[in-house]
C-alpha cells in the first residue's frame, strides 16, 4: 500500500496525472493518467494530504458519495428477499393443501365395483369346492330373498372367514358368490388399509362399509385380513399404532349387536391362528370355511375348467394328470396347464401332448434344472447319494411310489433329484403313524448311508444337507409334537406359544426344564442315529448294485423308476 500510494503522490508532483476521484467511504481513489489509463489506489482514512496537494499541482479531485448508491443496493435486496420469502410460503401453503387433498381421496379410496366381472363367476367355475359351496349358498339366499330366512327367524352371519392355503380359490370362491346372488362385489386387500398416515386406516373402512351400505345387498371382500386383523397388544409395551386402530374400526362397522343389514363381508387368510379374538366372535366373523387342497377327483375338474381354452392331444387323460399332482393347489393346476401350452408354442405345437405336460411338471416341481458336475469324481458321488436313497426307499415299507431319478439339479440342490409321488391317502387324512414317520426318516438319511459305505465316514459331503434338515424336523416332530419317543405321550411343543415379539419376552418359551430339554435332545439324536444305522443294514450288502445303478446313471443322467425297480428285483432273486 505503502509503494502504491508514494508513486501517486510523484506522479501528482510530476504532473503524470489529469484527475482524481476520491471515494471516501471505501478510502480509495480513481486517478486518470495521462496517456488515459485509470488506476484504483487505496489511501489513508480521512486522508487531507491527498486534498492538499491536488490543490497544490492543480489536479482536478471530484469527491463521489455512494451512499445513495448502497442504499439502492440494500432496499433490491431487501425486496428481492421479501419476494423469496412470500414465494415460498405461498409453494408451501399450496403443497400442504395438495397433500391434505390427496389425503382426504387417498384415505376414502375403496375398491371399484365392476358388475359386468361379477357375473362371469358362478359356482360353476370354482370346480373342486362342492362342500364349501353348499356351506355357502344360504349367503346366496339371503342376498336375493332375505325374506326368506327372516320368517323363519334365522339370521345370517355378517362375516364368513375363509381359511386355507395360497392358490386354494378363496378369492374365487367370494367372487363366486356375487356373481350367483348378482350383487355389487367390493374387493379390497387389507394391506391397503394400513399406511403411515394417522387415521388413514379407519378412514377407508368407514369408506368402504359406508359405500358398501349404499350398494346393499352386496358382498364385501378383504384379502389376507391378517394383515391388519392381528391380536392387539402383542407388540413390546402395548399396542396403540394405526394398524390397532384400523381393526378397531373394523371391528365397530361389524357390531354384532346390529342387525345384517344386507352387506356380507367375507374375508380370507391362510393364517387364522393369528388372528384377534374379538374378530372372529360371534357376530363379527362368525363362520369359518376351511378350504383345504383339492383331492384327486377335484383336481381332475380343475384341470378339465383350464382345459377348456387350451387344445389337448385326444391321448392326454387328465385322470392320469390328476393322480400325478398330489398336492397341487388349483393355482399350481393352472400354471401347471399354462407351462404345457407355453412348451407347446415354443415347440410349434398346434396340440398340448403328455410329453409338454410332462415337462410342465417337472418344472412346477424342481424349477429350472441345470446340468450335473463336469467332475467326474463330484458327479459319481452325487449319484451314489442318489442311488443309496433311492434303494432305502424301495427296500423299506413304504406308500409313496418312485417316479424317476436324475442328475439333474434344481435351484439350491447341490444333488441330484429322487422323485417320489406321496401317498395321497396319506396326506389328505392327515394321520401320520410312528413307523411311517421313522421311515422317513429312514430314507431321508439314505444318501448318507451310501457315502459312509462307498467313501468312508471321513469322506462324506454336505450333498444331503437337504435331507439332514428333514430328518431333524420329523424326529422333532416324534419327541416333542407326536409323543412317538421314549419319554412318552406327551406334547413339549405347546400350540399355544405365541409368535409376537412382545410377548414372547413376557413370558418363558419353555414350559418344561432344562433337564427335559436335554433329555429331548438325546432322543432327537437316538432317532437319527438309529435311522441312519437301519440305513446302512439295508445297503451294505448292495454294493454291487449300487455300482452297477451309478454306472447307469452317470452314462444316461436320468432313470425311470421301472428300470430300477427291476433292476433291485433281479438283484434280490439272484441272491
Amino acid at each position: 500500500m505503502s509503494k502504491s500510494y508514494s508513486q501517486l503522490l510523484r506522479d501528482i508532483e510530476s504532473g503524470e496525472i489529469i484527475s482524481i476521484i476520491l471515494i471516501p467511504n471505501r478510502r480509495e481513489v480513481i486517478v486518470e493518467l495521462i496517456n488515459g489509463e485509470k488506476k484504483l489506489i487505496p489511501i489513508f482514512y480521512n486522508d487531507q494530504k491527498i486534498l492538499r496537494i491536488s490543490e497544490e499541482y492543480n489536479v482536478p479531485l471530484t469527491v463521489r458519495d455512494i451512499r445513495s448508491d448502497q442504499r439502492l443496493a440494500n432496499y433490491i435486496t431487501g425486496f428481492g428477499l421479501t419476494l423469496i420469502f412470500v414465494f415460498s410460503l405461498v409453494f408451501l401453503i399450496r403443497r400442504s393443501s395438495k397433500l391434505l387433498n390427496n389425503l382426504q381421496s387417498f384415505s376414502g379410496r375403496s375398491s371399484q365395483v365392476n358388475e359386468d366381472d361379477i357375473r362371469k363367476y358362478t359356482f360353476d367355475d370354482v370346480a373342486g369346492l362342492n362342500q364349501e359351496s353348499d356351506e355357502l349358498k344360504e349367503i346366496v339366499i339371503f342376498l336375493k330373498n332375505p325374506q326368506t330366512l327372516k320368517d323363519l327367524g334365522a339370521k345370517t352371519p355378517k362375516g364368513v372367514l375363509l381359511v386355507g392355503p395360497p392358490g386354494t380359490g378363496k378369492t374365487l370362491l367370494a367372487r363366486s358368490i356375487a356373481g350367483e346372488a348378482d350383487v355389487p362385489f367390493f374387493s379390497i386387500s387389507a394391506s391397503e388399509f394400513v399406511e403411515m398416515f394417522v387415521g388413514v386406516g379407519a378412514g377407508r373402512v368407514r369408506d368402504l362399509f359406508k359405500s358398501a351400505k349404499s350398494k346393499a345387498p352386496c358382498i364385501v371382500f378383504i384379502d389376507e385380513i391378517d394383515s391388519i386383523g392381528r391380536q392387539r397388544g402383542a407388540g413390546i409395551g402395548g399396542g396403540n399404532d394405526e394398524r390397532e386402530q384400523t381393526l378397531n374400526q373394523l371391528l365397530t362397522e361389524m357390531d354384532g349387536f346390529e342387525a345384517n343389514n344386507g352387506v356380507i363381508v367375507i374375508a380370507a387368510t391362510n393364517r387364522p391362528d393369528i388372528l384377534d379374538r374379538a374378530l372372529t366372535r360371534p357376530g363379527r366373523f362368525d363362520r369359518r370355511i376351511d378350504i383345504s387342497l383339492p383331492d384327486r377327483e377335484a383336481r381332475h375338474k380343475i384341470l378339465s375348467v383350464h382345459a377348456r381354452t387350451k387344445p389337448l392331444c385326444d391321448s392326454v387323460n387328465l385322470k392320469d394328470w390328476a393322480t400325478k399332482t398330489p398336492g397341487y393347489s388349483g393355482a399350481d393346476l393352472q400354471n401347471l396347464m399354462n407351462e404345457a401350452a407355453i412348451y407347446a408354442a415354443r415347440n410349434n405345437k398346434s396340440v398340448i401332448s403328455s410329453v409338454e405336460l410332462e415337462n410342465a411338471l417337472e418344472k412346477t416341481r424342481f424349477g429350472i434344472l441345470s446340468k450335473p458336475l463336469s467332475d467326474q469324481t463330484k458327479k459319481r458321488q452325487i449319484a451314489y447319494q442318489i442311488i443309496g436313497k433311492t434303494l432305502v426307499a424301495l427296500l423299506i415299507p413304504t406308500q409313496d411310489k418312485l417316479e424317476k431319478i436324475s442328475l439333474f439339479k434344481s435351484l439350491g440342490n447341490i444333488s441330484g433329484m429322487t422323485y417320489f409321488t406321496p401317498d395321497e391317502e396319506t396326506i389328505d387324512s392327515g394321520l401320520f403313524t410312528r413307523n411311517y414317520i421313522y421311515n422317513k426318516i429312514v430314507i431321508s438319511l439314505g444318501s448318507r448311508a451310501a457315502e459312509m459305505i462307498i467313501f468312508g465316514s471321513k469322506e462324506v459331503t454336505q450333498g444331503s444337507q437337504k435331507e439332514l434338515e428333514n430328518v431333524y424336523f420329523w424326529a422333532n416332530q416324534m419327541v416333542t409334537k407326536f409323543g412317538f419317543s421314549d419319554l412318552g405321550p406327551i406334547t413339549y411343543d405347546s400350540e399355544k406359544d405365541t409368535i409376537f415379539l412382545g410377548k414372547d419376552l413376557m413370558k418363558n418359551k419353555k414350559e418344561y426344564s432344562q433337564r427335559t430339554s436335554r433329555e429331548i435332545d438325546k432322543q432327537i439324536i437316538s432317532i437319527a442315529n438309529k435311522a441312519v444305522n437301519h440305513a446302512i443294514f439295508l445297503l451294505s450288502d448292495k454294493v454291487s448294485l449300487m455300482d452297477n445303478l451309478v454306472d447307469e446313471l452317470i452314462v444316461k443322467e436320468t432313470l425311470e423308476s421301472d428300470f430300477v425297480i427291476d433292476s433291485l428285483n433281479s438283484y434280490l432273486s439272484s441272491n
